[in-house]
């Protein structure tokens, strides 16, 4: 398996939005789906490090710390099992460390997620 390293563009989304633009979500699991289809299968047992990068609005006064890391993990690997990890045999559960973080960035225009896959040999 290869290591993988990859800028994902768009606004990050953890579980569906019932005000607002309520298809946000969905176009954010679509992004991750469109720009990590063609990154290598994982196949084995791997680290994930994922950075979420969120705009200023995901940081209102009521919410000062942003959206729950694993409402946004869980949406996030659900789109990775349809891409680096259709081949393996239980999906995500091929992960058997992980680390997750979000950070504020000034725009829309950088936000997204960082991820990185780590290969690891546990035989």
């Amino acid at each position: 398996m290869k290591y993988i390293n990859q800028n994902i563009s768009g606004i990050p989304y953890g579980r569906n939005k019932n005000r607002g633009d309520i298809q946000a979500p969905k176009k954010w699991t679509e992004a991750v789906i469109v720009q990590t289809k063609s990154l290598p299968k994982i196949t084995e047992a791997c680290i994930l490090r994922v950075t979420f990068l969120l705009p200023p609005n995901k940081f209102p006064k009521d919410l000062p710390y942003g959206p729950d890391l694993d409402n946004l993990m869980k949406r996030f690997s659900d789109a990775l099992n349809e891409t680096i990890f259709s081949d393996t045999e239980g999906k995500d559960s091929c992960i058997i460390e992980m680390s997750i973080m979000k950070t504020k960035v000034d725009s829309e225009a950088e936000a997204g997620a960082l991820l990185e896959v780590l290969p690891v040999s546990i035989m």
